[in-house]
């Protein structure tokens, strides 16, 4: 079994005060509270890949025609030769593992937010070439890439402007498969690739607008016969868009047209490249379950009917796949801290699939009891969330302690990045109700000074967020006021002005007695919510649609014996 690891997270002084659904509640200290806190640790995630059975190479499908030319359908990820295109994914670790090795690639270090295959650039015949982005915007090339390992050969930074970054294939006939990147405003860019290892990419071309209607964005090689790579797109409503490839510079994809219904159930759909030899792309989905299905493209844009290629549930266990079309999410939180009433706390990790894995016990018995903490994202680059604590006016984040003064706060949110720079800020609300901005500067070890961001935010009970509620890859947060009305504000991606208008989204919400933000339960790119009543049922909030919530539902009890969850 494949054992992922957690950063194991050590805060040096002890606190007194109690937290509750992300909010610092002020209330008397408690003397005798252990100093320093015991380590915490989150226990090791255990996945092993099922084994996959797909179409033979080279056996034509009976009705299909084959393409030909540079273009076709390359293997964007064919990492030991075998003419298939292995699966490339990040584990909960922030590690790159393949379906080709049982070890994790020792050559990419950085833990990945995205895992972008792209095949052969430079015509050797020493494998693939990778690109990973992190968290921060830093889009990197490995090439010559074997199931293990690839060698670090440029990196290019400032691509946190982009929420989605995609390999289609080839689109100019060079057979060099290029780059298609979406802004956070729905701008389309194209960057041809050069073959060139220093300078892979050409400056970009923007070649459409209005694709931030797709909450999946995907290529699929070649689909329709022509040699040149299409691109696919899922609307919020499950309909699947196919985007011909043209050959024309001015305008290298066709007006869409619709190739399917019912693609809701998907959480990732991710390309393989043409797995049986007909010069036709083939997709990969998985679905809330963890199951995977294989649609074979028939060579005039559209899709057999699927076959299911793995069993039920087999791959839940991954939060983001190489190449697939989601906005991808990392150290936005991907689990639960819950504290019950001895002070002992609990891991919940994202199930993938909408809901909680079973709990872990992380630290002693009643470790942190009395503890005032909140569960943060990620302020780091390790893609793992992290846990603040307060004492005696002090701010401390896993360890490093961030200065005094925070006592005059009765909320502090770590929703992630607010000032559009990729690394995670933090949000505090004094007793007068003014909500400030603290910078992270993307290590976790400073804040920059604060920014006053606005004024009447008293009025809410709670105020929590983890990544991102509108599809736009900014990070957004809500608000539950005491009347139970929940608002959305969506980010900016601007330090001084974070948020746009408030918008009511919910009402009724005062029924919970703790609301959380554990960040993307189903792994489709949208952080997601949970509500805990009095009496501890536990029910999700999956944002379906972007800045919409769907219909709750229960999927749990017994959570009244925490009196934290965040």
């Amino acid at each position: 079994m494949r054992s992922v690891h957690f950063t194991r997270t050590r805060l040096g002084a002890c606190t007194a005060l109690v937290l509750s659904a992300g909010m610092l509640l002020a209330s008397p200290a408690i003397a005798d509270s252990p100093a320093p806190r015991p380590a915490v640790e989150k226990p090791a995630a255990d996945f092993t890949p099922p084994s996959l059975t797909r179409p033979t190479s080279g056996a034509l499908r009976q009705g299909a025609t084959a393409a030909s030319g540079v273009g076709a359908s390359p293997q964007l990820s064919d990492l030991d030769g075998d003419g298939y295109s292995d699966l490339i994914y990040r584990g909960w670790d922030g590690k790159v593992y393949t379906t080709a090795a049982a070890d994790a690639f020792t050559s990419i270090t950085t833990p990945p937010k995205d895992i972008i295959p792209i095949g052969n650039q430079d015509g050797n015949a020493s494998g693939p070439e990778l690109l990973t982005l992190s968290s921060q915007g830093a889009l990197r090339l490995y090439a010559d890439a074997t199931p293990t390992s690839a060698s670090y050969v440029w990196q290019g930074n400032g691509w946190n402007i982009y929420n989605k970054v995609v390999a289609p294939g080839d689109v100019n006939d060079d057979g060099r498969a290029d780059l298609v990147a979406r802004d956070l405003d729905g701008n389309l860019w194209l960057y041809y690739a050069t073959g060139v290892r220093t300078a892979p990419f050409a400056s970009r071309v923007k070649i459409g607008t209005g694709y931030n209607i797709y909450d999946q964005l995907l290529g699929i090689g070649d689909n329709n016969g022509d040699g040149w790579a299409d691109l696919i797109g899922r609307d919020t409503a499950g309909n699947l868009w196919f985007y011909a490839g043209t050959g024309d510079k001015a305008k290298p994809f066709a007006t869409r047209r619709s190739i399917g219904t019912g693609w809701g159930v998907y959480n990732q759909i991710l390309p393989v490249g043409d797995d049986n030899g007909d010069g036709n792309g083939e997709l990969i989905a998985r679905d809330s379950k963890g199951t995977l299905w294989y649609y074979t493209g028939k060579g005039d844009g559209t899709l057999a009917a699927r076959q299911q290629l793995s069993d039920t549930g087999g791959w839940t266990g991954i939060p983001q796949f190489a190449g697939a079309g989601n906005n991808p999410v990392a150290g936005e939180k991907e689990d639960v801290l819950a504290r019950d009433t001895r002070g002992t706390l609990f891991w919940y990790r994202a199930s993938t699939g909408g809901g909680l894995n079973a709990r872990s016990q992380a630290g002693d018995v009643g470790g942190w009891n009395g503890a005032n903490f909140t569960h943060l994202s990620s302020m780091d680059a390790d893609a793992s969330s992290d846990i603040a604590e307060i004492y005696q006016g002090r701010l401390s984040i896993d360890g490093v302690d961030l200065g005094g003064g925070w006592g005059v706060y009765n909320t502090i949110v770590g929703a992630g990045d607010l000032s559009g720079d990729g690394k995670g800020d933090l949000l505090a609300r004094d007793a007068s109700g003014i909500l400030y901005l603290y910078k992270g500067n993307g290590s976790g070890t400073a804040l920059a000074a604060r920014v006053k961001v606005g004024t009447g935010w008293g009025t809410y009970n709670k105020i929590v967020g983890a990544g991102d509620y509108t599809g736009d890859g900014r990070t957004d947060v809500v608000a539950r006021t005491s009347a139970g009305d929940l608002y959305l504000y969506a980010g900016t991606g601007n330090a001084t002005t974070p948020f746009k208008a408030r918008v009511k989204i919910g009402t009724g919400w005062n029924t919970y007695s703790k609301i959380v933000a554990p960040g993307d339960l189903n792994a489709d790119g949208k952080g997601d919510l949970l509500g805990v009543t009095s009496g501890g049922d536990l029910y999700s909030y999956l944002n379906t649609t972007p800045g919409k919530f769907a219909a709750r539902a229960k999927i749990g009890t017994g959570y009244g014996i925490y009196n934290s969850m965040s």
